[in-house]
């Protein structure tokens, strides 16, 4: 990387300021785009392999998957260019957004994270991978160094060895891409690239969070292959306080055939349902210090899968985008695959994941927000305090309201993830004493607005869903 300097400008425009990162393809440099003002990120693949075309196919073919994910937990790419200098060697370059936050795996060096905590980060990750699948693209590394921990949330990066639905899992030499511990054990047999595979990494992921270490250690292939056929099923037994559908769900996700995983959209929706019950009195699950029942593992695995060549491990750092966090869609039958996907080995259809909060509330205190009619006051203790509840209640009507105008089409899918992430956000602020709820519903009425005049939200809905904000405003934490 001798040729690249602070100072230097590439395409005539990003001008390179200091290298924040490095990793075995390419190295990434803090940089100004000198056309719009901003700073960015721009990862600049390795002169030796510049020279390579289809090094810089590959790198192309990065800068269009994730480019195609505007996703607010996955890479945000702005460009992808290529420069010939005099000397004639060859520059290849992705621009992306600049973030600072802290790799999951280096987190990951102090011990697992609390339950809570890891299923929040994994929630955020398998639905930026549920993203991915419907655009028909599967990710194939997701591990610790590819998940970054930022101020608004966990970020998927790395999308440099992503290919589509279908597609070979080898490439043109015979070799495999990915980390061995995280790589489905169906990708030793050579399977074609499925979604299945991405979840099966989701769950070697959420057991490392929980328990700080994967289900089966393995730095090369046939390590890989021989934990699987001599280790013990994995559980989550010792994970202090975990709720049981939790580790159910983790278990699914390292099922050793495809079919028996859950979807990537699944795993985010009964994730998510552990983080926001909505009755007051279903608060002590998020308590750390409740002993919940062991599960028991999963069936033993079949025959040690076939050997295969050294593993081709690639793992470039990207920096990635700033965007709100966004709440996991509720469960739901996941959409399916481009027709020519080519996937093979779909989940089978999964029963539902037990429900975290109550459906009904009672039927002689319809909400503002169901009648359009303006906001009531809240009924008040004697001492003059929210009754218990009230803003518990408050959110959960206002989350179904969002779920029902999503269900009706008044909500666009996208719109209704984001306004119930940061709703989630809200409520757990405000009830752990960290925030008031004056600016934050100030923020989300004006979230409601903008997404009207982006055409996100019809008119009529979004009234309906101002009223509901204001009943949440008018509790008291």
């Amino acid at each position: 990387m001798a040729a690249l300097h602070a100072g230097r400008l590439l395409a005539r425009r990003y001008r390179l300021v200091d290298q924040i990162g490095a990793g075995g393809m390419s190295v990434i440099w803090r940089a100004r785009d000198e056309v719009l003002d901003r700073l960015v990120a721009v990862k600049v693949l390795a002169p030796s392999l510049a020279v390579d075309a289809r090094f810089r196919d590959m790198v192309r073919e990065e800068a269009r998957s994730a480019a195609q994910l505007v996703h607010p937990h996955v890479t945000a790419v702005h460009d992808y260019g290529e420069t010939l200098a005099p000397d004639g060697s060859i520059t290849s370059f992705v621009v992306m957004e600049l973030l600072a936050g802290e790799e999951l795996e280096h987190r990951l060096t102090e011990g697992p994270l609390p339950w809570a905590e890891a299923v929040e980060v994994c929630a955020q990750v398998a639905d930026a991978l549920a993203a991915a699948h419907r655009l028909g693209i599967v990710h194939r590394d997701i591990t610790p160094s590819n998940v970054m921990m930022t101020r608004v949330g966990a970020k998927v990066l790395d999308f440099g060895i992503a290919t589509h639905i279908g597609a070979p899992d080898e490439d043109e030499d015979g070799g495999t891409f990915g980390t061995p511990a995280y790589v489905a054990p169906e990708r030793l047999d050579g399977a074609p690239a499925q979604p299945a595979t991405d979840v099966y990494g989701l769950g070697v992921l959420l057991h490392e969070t929980l328990t700080g270490r994967v289900p089966y250690p393995a730095d090369t292939w046939e390590q890989l292959g021989a934990a699987l056929a001599t280790a013990e099923p994995p559980t989550l037994d010792g994970v202090p306080g975990l709720p049981p559908a939790v580790a159910r769900t983790c278990l699914r996700c390292l099922a050793r055939e495809p079919r028996d995983r859950p979807t990537a959209h699944q795993v985010a929706a009964a994730l998510r349902d552990q983080l926001l019950p909505g009755d007051p009195q279903a608060t002590t699950m998020l308590a750390p210090t409740v002993t919940l029942p062991a599960l028991p593992g999963p069936d033993a695995p079949a025959g040690p899968p076939s050997r295969r060549r050294p593993l081709a491990v690639v793992g470039a750092l990207v920096v990635v985008t700033t965007a709100a966090a966004l709440l996991a869609p509720t469960l739901a039958p996941e959409s399916a695959p481009p027709p020519d996907a080519g996937r093979t080995g779909a989940p089978a259809v999964e029963p539902a994941f037990p429900p975290a909060v109550p459906s009904a509330l009672p039927a002689q205190e319809p909400t503002a927000a169901a009648t359009g009619a303006p906001p009531s006051p809240q009924r008040s203790t004697p001492d003059g305090g929210q009754g218990a509840g009230g803003l518990t209640e408050a959110a959960e009507r206002l989350r179904r309201l969002i779920d029902d105008g999503v269900r009706s089409g008044d909500v666009r899918a996208d719109v209704g993830t984001d306004l119930r992430n940061v709703l989630g956000n809200l409520t757990r602020a405000a009830a752990d004493g960290r925030s008031d709820l004056a600016e934050p519903v100030a923020l989300l009425r004006e979230k409601v607005t903008r997404r009207v005049d982006e055409g996100g939200i019809t008119p009529a809905y979004a009234r309906r869903l101002d009223a509901a904000i204001v009943d949440l405003g008018a509790t008291r934490v």
